[in-house]
């Protein structure tokens, strides 16, 4: 009877034999990977001075004939402007001036004068006050005119002098009034280092967030 007892027990352990390698492997340990967080970015702040020299030019011909004193009128800058290889103000930069004195032409050759004042850019969706005035004369007939009062006396009178324009095209001065203060892009404050001697593609330069 023993017999047979054991030997019903190892037939038992040879039709299980997967009993046995799974009560004696180890159960395999977790292991977490933590990512760390990156490191905060500080802003690097820049402040382009008062009396920043702007070019500008009227986006329409401005002429003493349409316009009289007080009218307004838009223009734009013609280059950006820079500071630590950033681009603050932007070319192409909006703005707008006024016509702050006016005379019209007049007899005897006497030509039109025409006084623009700028006042402000819009940038960053903020008006940045500018300042700079430009005087614009006609030109006159005084040659016309002489030659009118030796021919014809008092006719001379009638000849008159040309209106004052100041074309789209013609590059102005204007002056900010203001500081402004900007974030450096990809917070670059840094110029550039001198580049290798190596043909590359230059990427486009970044362009400051200004400071609302």
């Amino acid at each position: 009877m023993k017999l047979i007892l054991t030997g019903a027990a190892c037939a038992a352990l040879v039709a299980h034999p997967a009993w046995a390698t799974e009560t004696s492997a180890p159960a395999a340990a977790s292991v977490e990977t933590t990512v760390a967080a990156p490191a905060p970015v500080t802003p690097i702040y820049l402040t382009l001075p008062v009396n920043t020299e702007l070019t500008i030019t009227p986006n329409n011909e401005l002429n003493s004939k349409k316009l009289k004193e007080g009218d307004t009128f838009l223009f734009s800058t013609v280059f950006d402007v820079m500071m630590n290889n950033q681009i603050v103000i932007p070319k192409g930069t909006r703005g707008q001036g006024w016509v702050s004195w006016r005379t019209g032409k007049g007899a005897f050759g006497k030509s039109a004068k025409m006084e623009i004042s700028y006042q402000w850019i819009e940038l960053g969706g903020r008006r940045i006050a500018v300042n700079g005035t430009h005087r614009q004369e006609g030109r006159g007939n005084t040659g016309a005119t002489i030659g009118a009062v030796v021919a014809a006396g008092v006719f001379g009178a009638f000849v008159t002098g040309k209106s004052a324009t100041i074309p789209n095209g013609m590059n102005l001065k204007a002056y900010t009034t203001e500081p402004v203060q900007f974030i450096a892009a990809n917070n670059v404050a840094q110029p550039n280092p001198a580049p290798a001697a190596v043909t590359a593609t230059l990427a486009p330069t970044p362009t400051a967030a200004i400071i609302p």
